[in-house]
């Protein structure tokens, strides 16, 4: 599509987008991005793998963050879901129902959902060699055929709910690209997603997250009105201790950590690193009118506790101070608030789960509106 043909596609909604503005029903009008910036929540992953039984989501889940106070729940969903890694094309709309019911769980206790592209055609943070071709690092041929797909899928969900007000619903394109020299392929990426999607539902709010794996704002998509999505897992040796999934060279000490840490090297990361690396690089594109939020975070259960805890308090204070916010990896598991099995809690039964009360304490120290 040109570009003009593409601005008289959207022209009704043009004006809105470009002010992040959604008029809905007889209300006075609210500006969803800057909404949506705010939202505090969790990653639930019924359709995170797409390996293995049938898998859909827990009412109680919603139930659960809506007593506690928190809005939004990010949905990391894997293509494998519904097509096949050797047919990107062959699409299992059955799975799709499960979609639905997410979405309606998000309705009825007033909790945003954000469905995101974790692993997509060609490509994913996680194995991503396992894709025939490569979306971002193939020959031209192989990674137009990875992104027509890519396109392909988010213009089915597009066109599945493009009756849902964004105050509902956001589309998040593309989980942790990877590590680039420039940004000229994620941005060609990002422009036929937004496309694709505003073709079947121009009103639809974006989310993209940011280069490399969601540590860099994108300048070249600013035009774009979508909202940036950036991660709280720095230093790796904290949030991420003896995780074997992630490579040895993004941790900066083997050793129990604490906080502040102290990598091998002697340099320490404390709050002022923090604060350096996860906002001040993101001030400029913040000074331009492009909105924030943090789209994953949290601390591997190996962490010591107290460390865990005083480490993420520095994190929550700095958002809270830019006004971002955030979903934590994940509500319930090795990252979240209940049924971390981690050896140091005295849990307490919340609805037969075990709940780290002075995790969920410490969120809520810092939910007041930002």
């Amino acid at each position: 599509m040109k570009r003009r043909d593409f601005i008289k596609t959207t022209g009704a909604f043009s004006s809105a987008i470009m002010a992040g503005f959604s008029f809905i029903s007889c209300d006075q009008p609210v500006n969803i991005m800057a909404k949506y910036s705010k939202y505090r929540g969790f990653n639930l992953l019924a359709k995170f793998s797409g390996m293995g039984p049938r898998e859909r989501f827990q009412e109680e889940d919603f139930e659960i963050m809506a007593e506690l106070g928190f809005d939004f729940a990010r949905i990391p969903m894997s293509y494998w879901n519904w097509a096949r890694v050797d047919d990107w094309y062959a699409i299992d709309e059955e799975i799709f129902k499960d979609i639905d019911e997410v979405i309606e769980f998000g309705k009825q206790y007033r909790i945003h959902i954000n469905l995101n592209m974790h692993r997509v055609p060609g490509y994913c943070i996680n194995r991503g060699d396992l894709e025939p071709f490569d979306l971002f690092h193939d020959s031209e041929a192989n990674m137009q055929k990875a992104l027509d797909a890519v396109v392909y899928h988010w213009k089915l969900f597009a066109e599945r709910y493009k009756g849902i007000s964004s105050e509902r619903l956001s589309f998040d394109l593309i989980n942790e690209p990877p590590h680039l020299k420039e940004e000229t392929r994620y941005i060609k990426v990002v422009k036929a997603l937004v496309e694709g999607i505003r073709q079947k539902d121009p009103g639809r709010l974006i989310v993209a997250d940011g280069k490399d794996v969601g540590r860099t704002p994108v300048y070249g998509i600013i035009d774009l009105d979508v909202v940036q999505s950036t991660r709280g897992y720095d230093p790796m040796s904290v949030s991420h201790y003896t995780a074997k999934w992630v490579p040895e060279d993004a941790f900066q000490t083997f050793d129990v950590p604490g906080w502040p840490l102290t990598g091998d090297d002697g340099k320490i990361y404390d709050k002022k690193y923090l604060k350096e690396l996860l906002i001040k690089r993101w001030q400029p594109i913040v000074d331009k009118g492009v909105q924030v939020h943090v789209g994953e975070w949290g601390c591997y259960n190996k962490t010591p506790h107290h460390v865990a805890l005083a480490w993420m308090e520095d994190l929550l204070s700095l958002w809270k101070e830019a006004g971002w916010g955030h979903a934590m990896w994940n509500l319930k598991g090795d990252f979240g608030i209940m049924n971390s099995n981690r050896p140091d809690v005295k849990y307490e039964n919340y609805k037969g789960h075990k709940l780290d009360r002075k995790m969920l304490e410490l969120l809520k120290k810092y939910m007041t509106d930002c």
